[in-house]
């Protein structure tokens, strides 16, 4: 590290620096001392650098000293000369130089250098806004973020080299395919060196000490501003030169196209001619579509753009193609008709105006169709070229050769054809399952009725879920779109990526969407349950009511006996409170407001009621009431029964004694259980 930095700042300020294969500290020293006090003397800045850091290869040192040196030598270097950019007065630079006055370190004497406000950074940004991407519609506020999509690199190039960019296309493609490009193609074409990669830009927070260092580079190819204006007025003089011209051109095409088909003539005669239009609308396409391609992000054309691109949409020669080969007597008119319309679909994407089912049986449908008439098609083609005529009527035999090979072309093109019709007939299949499975969900998860629509919903549930076979019925779809998709991408290896996007999406809204049919039973069947403890408990709480008003009127004896079981109907009041309040949270407003109703009128009623008979709820069990001596004698029955077992003469077998300490045991643990629970219930 000591060497090159030594090496390169030698060159720079040509002194020379201490060589050789034996070099010691002292020299390292010495070389990285001399090449400080350089860059000191043009006053750049080294904040907390010095000799022995270098020496010693820190890397956060290092890399501040070669970013200064990058900035200064390089950076500032170019931007310097952008007259644009000048300012009035002058002012430090971004490295804190200033060349009025030179030091006597520096061996030769400098030419002036000039200074920036806001520095070499602020420059080389205002350069690229005002020459590139402002005129573009991008907004380019840093060399971070704003950089991440490709686009501003595609942009520095267009302002550049405006023939090497189609910036239409930079428009749609991705941030990685718009990095990959721009630097290929700026190393290719402007000797560039390639010193970022698309996954070093493509971040969040990209580098920007390492995009300023590589759009710096472009400032080389930039040209001085007088001549670039002359050239881009001339450049604007000649495009519009050519829009009118090629429109001129579309304009007589088209009354030339109408001419000929209003002319009669034999079906040779109408061929031919339409062959020599077409010629010259095949030789002018890639032009026109070149120049009516907007540059702007917004997408808007320039006023001869526009009329260029409607002379050409005019210009349609489709029409009078299929004209032509469906005007040919039956049954050659009939194969021109399918050749139009297959040639439609391979040049068209599908799109689904329909519900994903009905797109599937569609797509069903003409895949059968397809396969049947293209064979139908053929023999008829055979049949007639080998004859040069229909029902005596001669065809032109160009005519035939041309339907005979674009018949061909769709049959070489009809396994890709075929493969993307059989995924999507799948794809649309899938997606039509995924569909209905969210609406039946989005039916149960709803605010719920009375316990009868409960069980209607339960019941649909069950229809939905274990009749139809849902969650077997997905594997099998799934399984189907699997192959499908294989087969499509073996066929055409451009569909992968979409065709993989697609099986992704299918699998993560699969995935939630079966966690949460799932779970949805259990909610239906949690909601009736608690309708079923609610409607019971209401029931019998209210009878229970009834004969307790009529409790109220009796002797104390007999309320002290029918209020014994209090605290059971305290359990089922609070039972009915819990489950009206989950109905509450659950039910739909009707319900809700019927439920709390009821609520205020039992509660009231049962407030009253305790309030009157809560003291009965603390009474003990007279069953249950029992004396210390009544323990105190079962004791000593236990005692005396296990002495006699213990002192009893045994037989002495293993069978014997085992079931004698088995009985044992069993008789202990039962005295246990009896004596504790009696002294609980005396404590």
């Amino acid at each position: 590290t000591v060497f090159l930095l030594s090496a390169v700042l030698s060159s720079l300020i040509r002194q020379p620096c201490e060589q050789g294969r034996k070099l010691r500290r002292i020299h390292w020293v010495a070389n990285v001392g001399r090449a400080l006090k350089f860059l000191e003397g043009r006053r750049i800045k080294l904040v907390n650098i010095n000799t022995t850091d270098v020496v010693d290869g820190r890397p956060s040192i290092v890399l501040g000293l070669i970013w200064t040196i990058i900035l200064y030598f390089q950076i500032e270097e170019l931007t310097s000369h952008l007259p644009a950019l000048q300012p009035q007065s002058s002012s430090n630079s971004s490295v804190e130089s200033s060349n009025s006055t030179e030091t006597s370190s520096s061996p030769v004497k400098r030419k002036p250098r000039l200074s920036f406000q806001g520095g070499a950074k602020r420059a080389l940004l205002k350069w690229v806004q005002t020459t590139a991407t402002k005129r573009l519609g991008l907004d380019v506020k840093d060399f971070g973020p704003s950089w991440r999509t490709g686009v501003a690199f595609h942009a520095v190039i267009f302002a550049l080299r405006p023939h090497l960019v189609n910036m239409e296309h930079v428009w749609r493609r991705s941030n990685r395919d718009n990095l990959e490009e721009a630097f290929s193609l700026a190393e290719r074409e402007l000797g560039i060196p390639r010193i970022l990669d698309p996954e070093d830009v493509d971040v969040d927070k990209p580098d920007e000490k390492s995009i300023m260092t590589y759009v710096a580079q472009f400032l080389k190819h930039h040209p001085d501003r007088q001549e670039t204006e002359i050239g881009r007025q001339q450049e604007e003089r000649e495009q519009r030169k050519t829009l009118r011209e090629l429109k001129a051109w579309a304009d007589q095409l088209e009354r030339d196209c109408a001419q000929a088909q209003r002319d009669g003539g034999s079906f040779g005669v109408k061929y031919q001619t339409f062959k020599r239009c077409r010629v010259q609308f095949e030789v002018q396409r890639r032009q026109v579509e070149t120049c009516v391609q907007s540059t702007q992000k917004d997408g808007k054309l320039t006023a001869d753009q526009a009329l260029l691109k409607q002379a050409w949409e005019r210009l349609s020669l489709l029409d009078w193609h299929l004209q032509l080969d469906s005007g040919l007597p039956y049954p050659l008119g009939e194969v021109g008709m399918y050749l139009h319309q297959a040639e439609k679909i391979l040049r068209e994407e599908l799109v689904p105006q329909q519900a994903h089912d009905e797109t599937a049986k569609a797509i069903h449908k003409k895949r059968l169709h397809d396969q049947v008439k293209q064979n139908e098609h053929k023999q008829t083609l055979q049949l007639i070229h080998r004859d040069r005529c229909v029902n005596n009527v001669p065809i032109p035999m160009e005519q035939l050769q041309d339907m005979a090979e674009r018949l061909n072309y769709i049959s070489t093109s009809s396994h890709i054809h075929l493969s993307k019709l059989e995924y999507w007939e799948t794809k649309y299949g899938m997606l039509a399952f995924l569909t209905l499975a969210e609406s039946k969900l989005k039916s149960w998860i709803i605010k719920y009725g009375r316990l009868e629509s409960m069980e209607l919903l339960l019941q649909s549930y069950g229809s939905f879920v274990e009749g139809q076979q849902f969650f077997e019925k997905y594997e099998t779809s799934h399984q189907a779109l699997i192959q499908a998709a294989e087969l499509y991408i073996k066929a055409d290896s451009s569909a992968e990526g979409g065709v993989k996007l697609l099986l992704r999406e299918v699998s993560d809204q699969w995935r939630s969407l079966s966690v949460e049919v799932r779970s949805v039973r259990s909610m239906l069947e949690e909601v009736q349950c608690n309708w079923l403890r609610y409607n019971s408990c209401v029931a019998l709480l209210q009878a229970w009511l009834e004969d307790a008003q009529g409790a109220l009127r009796q002797p104390e004896n007999t309320k002290r006996e029918f209020f014994r079981n209090l605290p059971h109907w305290m359990d089922q009041h609070a039972a009915m409170n819990d489950a009206g309040n989950f109905l509450i949270e659950t039910c739909d407003e009707t319900v809700t407001r019927d439920v709390k109703h009821q609520l205020l009128l039992l509660n009231g009623r049962w407030r009253e009621l305790f309030l009157k008979v809560k003291q009965y709820s603390r009474l003990p069990e007279t069953h249950t009431v029992r004396t210390h001596q009544d323990v105190s004698t079962d004791i000593q029955e236990f005692l005396d029964t296990s002495i006699t077992k213990l002192t009893s003469p045994l037989q002495v077998s293993l069978l014997d004694v085992k079931a004698f300490m088995q009985d044992v045991e069993v008789k202990r643990f039962q005295h246990s259980l009896y004596i504790l629970s009696n002294l609980f219930l005396c404590m």
